[in-house]
Formats: structure tokens, C-alpha cells, sequence
């Protein structure tokens, strides 16, 4: 363990043995550090937080603060943090607001400078979250989607896996999974196909969600004929978009 002498390192805090702790950063109790993560310079790890193996915290970071709510009266809440993450400069991360709750970033996140996650948020694996933008809470967030910078998203919206929304969009419904959404307010326009290629989807997998594009946003069919129109399809992947679009409760973003 290689801890600066300038550290402070509450005696409740449970750090594994091949920790690294910078100048003049601070664990509080009740917290846990997996093995090989950093904590780098003025970094703040509060209370009741707990952090994977080979994460990197950088400089200014605080996780684990308590939540921006007005409904929040105390008690023991939570923030989990999976492994492989990394938490860029001036990153803050918000525990969940009733006793008991959590805030949760799974593993392999990259959270990019000044970018803020807020109460009961959820957050999935390999999910990028680009500089400055700003979660309000109880989002939920899916694998590998993208965010790009200065976006901010009103509390209770989902993203879907592999979703991917513009810079400084502003997000007031949910954005449907494989969907590039964009605008203010977001708007769907087109499918990430860049990510989906990355992600290893085929041309025929493609081909079959350019269509089911088609009928959800661009046929003029009433909601239901488009959704029973994508399951004649008889695809997985629209076979999850039915399922998120039929598990909305704010709406999702329409062309």
C-alpha cells in the first residue's frame, strides 16, 4: 500500500493491500477500496462508499457525498463503484437519498472531468459520461451507451444499451437503446451506428434495426400497430427496444 504521508485515512476505512493514496486526498469511514485502485491528489472517497479493483480516481474527485435533495433527512445510503472505472478530475458522484438506497456505476465506466452523477442513479457497465454533463437522480443508464459533453438529463429518464446522445443535448424523456439522440430538446435522429459497429453488430443486425427505426419513428403507425410491427420482426435487439419503449413512463424521444 502506498499511501502519501499528507493523506488522511479514517481508521474505519478498509483499503486493500495495493491501494495508492496521493496528497492530501481523504477516505472517510465506512468505506472500501479494491485492490490497485488510485486514488490520486485531493481526491475526497466520503462515508459509505465502496469502490472496485483497478480504479483510478484523478484529482478533485468526491464520491460518496450526500444527495442534492431536499428530501434527503440523513441516514446510511449508499454509492457502488465496479472495477476497471475511471473517475476523471472534478467528478462527483452522490449517494442514494432514502436510507438504504444506492447510487451505482457499474464496471468499466469512464467519467470524464466535472461530470455529476446524482442520487439513485444507475449506471451500467463500459458507459461513457463526457465532461460536464449533469445526471439529475434516478436515471438509469444502460450498457455502453455514450454521453457527450455538457448534456444534462432531467431525474427519472432511462438510456438505453448502446444509446448515444449529442453534446449539450437536453434530455427530458428516455433515449431509446441503439438510438442516437440529439438536440434541445433531444430528439431521436438516427442509429448509432458507429457504436454498434464497435460493439460487433453484423449487417443483417443493422438492416433489421434501420427498419425497426423506420417503423417506430418514421411510418406514422399508432404506437401499438408499430410495436406489434417490430415483433413480427423476430429479432433480440427489437425485442429489447419493444421492451423499453413499453417500459417508459415519461415517453421516449421521437424524431
Amino acid at each position: 500500500m502506498k499511501i502519501h504521508p499528507t493523506a488522511i485515512i479514517a481508521d474505519g476505512a478498509r483499503l486493500a493491500a495495493s491501494v495508492t493514496v496521493g496528497p492530501y486526498a481523504v477516505i472517510e469511514s465506512d468505506t472500501r477500496v479494491g485492490e490497485r485502485t488510485e486514488i490520486r491528489a485531493h481526491a475526497c472517497v466520503k462515508r459509505l462508499t465502496t469502490i472496485g479493483a483497478d480504479c483510478h480516481v484523478h484529482e478533485g474527485a468526491v464520491i460518496g457525498g450526500e444527495p442534492q435533495d431536499l428530501a434527503f433527512g440523513g441516514g446510511d445510503s449508499l454509492v457502488r463503484v465496479g472495477d476497471r472505472c475511471t473517475i476523471r478530475e472534478g467528478v462527483t458522484i452522490h449517494r442514494g437519498t432514502q436510507p438504504g438506497s444506492e447510487t451505482i456505476v457499474g464496471s468499466d465506466c469512464y467519467l470524464m472531468a466535472y461530470a455529476h452523477v446524482a442520487h439513485n442513479c444507475r449506471l451500467g457497465t463500459r458507459v461513457i459520461i463526457a465532461n460536464n454533463v449533469a445526471l439529475a437522480g434516478h436515471i438509469e443508464i444502460a450498457d455502453r451507451a455514450f454521453i457527450s459533453g455538457g448534456v444534462v438529463v432531467h431525474q427519472f429518464c432511462r438510456l438505453g444499451r448502446l444509446a448515444m446522445v449529442g453534446g449539450n443535448a437536453k434530455i427530458v424523456q428516455d433515449c431509446l437503446p441503439f438510438v442516437t439522440t440529439d438536440g434541445v430538446p433531444g430528439r431521436a435522429c438516427g442509429l448509432n451506428v458507429v457504436g454498434l459497429r464497435r460493439a460487433g453488430f453484423t449487417a443483417t443486425e443493422l438492416r433489421t434495426l434501420k427498419e425497426a427505426y423506420r417503423l417506430l419513428l418514421r411510418a406514422g403507425l399508432a404506437l401499438d400497430e408499430a410495436l406489434g410491427q417490430l415483433a413480427d420482426l423476430n429479432d433480440a435487439n427489437v425485442n429489447e427496444l419493444i421492451e423499453f419503449v413499453r417500459g417508459s413512463t415519461r415517453g421516449f424521444c421521437h424524431e
